[in-house]
């Protein structure tokens, strides 16, 4: 073997969320791991997603609590954002991360990292700098990048991503966001309740994976607090100006131009395959992204695909699920096979909407025989104490009760709609979530009082009425 040629158990190609899972799970049960990165450890969601978009958000948020105090009866004076501490306060959040995400830890593991971008030469055979690499197994978990969408003239302005606009130390005075989506409404309100004007530009409706029925409350929120929505509206063509960038839009047939001085896209996802040469290792490379069948495996036998880069579900647990999914058959060989019944998503506006399983819309559209459950935050003892009443919990069942989906707009959705993966990965039924002894006066109490409304119509119903005052008759 020369010099710079490593033989291994796996190679891992990405150190974003999945590539990370695998590594540092093949590593601690025992395989020979190396994992190939040109960029920033942690990947997207470290640097560029998640984090820094829940530390903006959080901030925002801080902002809002002001303007809701009188209703507590508390007052003090406007807040002053510092914006260049802002931006300090979302680098640290990632600064405090990042050495779980390091190259130092993962060789503290054992995991050999080399730090350069990767090339298939062949089909078993990967070169990264002036490394060749031959594993038995190879994984990719490239991840994505913002897709930068085919606008006349978008060659010719300044534009931000989520790759560039953590990096801002001034606050934008006017931002237009290209794409209404969870990332745009979310960076869409953050900007907002920090003080900048914000036009979100969406071709269709707002988050248009959610449930419309409580999207809605989302646009309330998002037009209640300034924000301008244009849905349904097409972007024509940008240019720059003096204040910075002009979008000309066209919305039901009449078009007219939008200006401001940042311009921030936030209009899908590509994943990162150009540099890896992948027709040279027999891998199919579908619209979407990498072809996989249930077992994460790709047309090459030997190499597996992870997260992003197959144009499955985007999210960070998403990838360390997948990571889980190609462990136990990549080193284990047992037939793990990915089941996408349960998987949860939560878009972190202020109200949060989560998600899982089948929507009402999901179930209409398969032809999926079912009963709509509806429980408001409005009839919540917690919320009314918080101030918060707005949302409401939404379920999905099948006429005998099987849970088929949830969502869930309101205070702390995310952290409610839990209970409800568990409940649909376990194939409960609904009565197993209305039998659950909530604890008062908590938020959750949404999740069982829209449980008991199952059995609201049987259980007043007249014949009912007629069994107890029957049974009445004998003391």
């Amino acid at each position: 073997m020369g010099k710079n040629m490593i033989k291994t158990d796996i190679c891992v190609i990405g150190g974003g969320s999945a590539g990370l899972s695998i590594a540092a799970g093949a590593v601690q049960m025992g395989a020979d791991t190396v994992l190939v990165e040109a960029g920033k450890m942690g990947g997207d969601c470290l640097n560029y997603g998640c984090i820094p978009s829940k530390a903006l958000l959080t901030a925002g948020k801080v902002v809002r609590t002001w303007k809701k105090s009188p209703e507590f009866g508390v007052n003090y004076g406007a807040p002053e954002v510092d914006f260049q501490k802002v931006h300090d306060h979302v680098k640290d959040v990632i600064a405090d991360i990042e050495p779980h995400d390091s190259v130092e830890r993962f060789e503290a593991l054992g995991v050999k990292v080399i730090q350069a971008s990767g090339q298939f030469v062949d089909s078993k055979t990967l070169k990264a700098g002036d490394v060749t690499i031959r594993a038995r197994r190879f994984v990719i978990a490239t991840g994505s990048r913002a897709m930068v969408p085919p606008i006349e003239g978008i060659e010719s302005v300044s534009f931000l991503t989520n790759e560039s606009v953590f990096d801002l130390t001034d606050l934008p005075k006017k931002i237009i966001i290209v794409g209404g989506g969870p990332i745009g409404c979310e960076l869409g309100q953050a900007f907002r309740n920090l003080g900048s004007e914000v036009s979100i530009v969406e071709m269709a409706s707002i988050m248009p994976k959610d449930d419309p029925d409580l999207v809605s409350v989302i646009r309330d929120r998002l037009e209640n607090d300034g924000i301008s929505l244009l849905e349904q509206t097409k972007v024509l063509s940008a240019e720059k100006s003096s204040e910075g960038v002009i979008l000309r839009v066209e919305t039901n047939g009449e078009e007219r131009d939008i200006s401001g001085t940042h311009l921030l896209l936030a209009a899908g996802r590509i994943p990162n395959l150009e540099k890896l040469n992948l027709e040279a290792a027999g891998v199919k490379v579908e619209r979407q992204g990498i072809a996989v069948d249930k077992g994460l495996r790709t047309s090459n036998r030997k190499i597996y695909a992870a997260g992003d880069v197959t144009g499955g579900y985007q999210f960070t647990h998403m990838a360390a699920y997948d990571a889980g999914i190609i462990i136990r058959s990549a080193l284990f060989r047992l037939p793990a096979k990915v089941s996408y019944n349960a998987v949860p998503w939560v878009t972190y506006t202020d109200p949060e909407l989560a998600h899982v399983g089948l929507s009402e819309t999901d179930a209409k559209k398969q032809g999926v025989q079912h009963k709509v459950l509806n429980w408001s935050f409005a009839d919540n003892d917690r919320a009314r104490a918080e101030r918060r009443t707005e949302g409401k919990v939404k379920v999905i069942t099948s006429q005998k009760g099987k849970i088929l989906g949830a969502s869930i707009v309101g205070l702390q959705a995310g952290e409610l709609i839990l209970p409800w993966g568990l409940a649909l990965s376990k194939g409960m039924k609904i009565g197993d979530m209305a039998n659950v002894i909530a604890p008062y006066p908590t938020l959750s109490e949404v999740s069982k009082r829209v449980a008991g409304s199952y059995y609201t119509e049987s259980l007043f119903s007249d014949r009912v009425k007629k069994i107890v005052r029957f049974l009445a008759k004998f003391g």
